[in-house]
């Protein structure tokens, strides 16, 4: 395959590697997934990724919660340093109760924010850098 380092032709890391499975994916392989907070509660699914071009990395994961069917979801914008990826049941786990979810700023699927407005960016960040396991 062009441009693969040896050993990781199919997305797998090689045998010296301490994790198992592929660690670059698509953000489509990932659209879809479940998010659950360390108590098994599912709090919603990834719906989008943002990507800060001038960083040159992940900045959220649009989560899609609340709804049913997809009508009425509420989306959250989660910072992805407050994932964590889950290989084994194909999830990301965030450290959150339900109900401090629900608190979080979000957005109407129709209505999206100015993700690279400043204090947006900063009011959605400082949010999840609080103790947000507690409720």
């Amino acid at each position: 395959m062009i441009g693969s380092a040896p050993g990781s032709e199919s997305g797998q890391e090689t045998s010296n590697d301490t994790h198992v499975g592929p660690t670059l994916v698509s953000a489509s392989t990932i659209t879809g997934d479940e998010v659950c907070n360390l108590r098994e509660e599912k709090l919603g699914k990834i719906l989008d990724v943002m990507l800060d071009i001038s960083e040159g990395e992940i900045r959220y994961a649009v989560l899609a919660s609340g709804g049913f069917l997809g009508m009425g979801d509420r989306l959250f914008a989660i910072p992805w340093k407050a994932l964590k990826h889950d290989k084994e049941h194909k999830r990301f786990l965030l450290d959150a109760d339900p109900e401090w979810l629900k608190n979080a700023p979000g957005f109407p699927k129709d209505e999206w924010p100015n993700m690279a407005d400043a204090t947006w960016h900063s009011t959605v960040d400082s949010y999840y850098a609080r103790d947000h396991a507690a409720g």
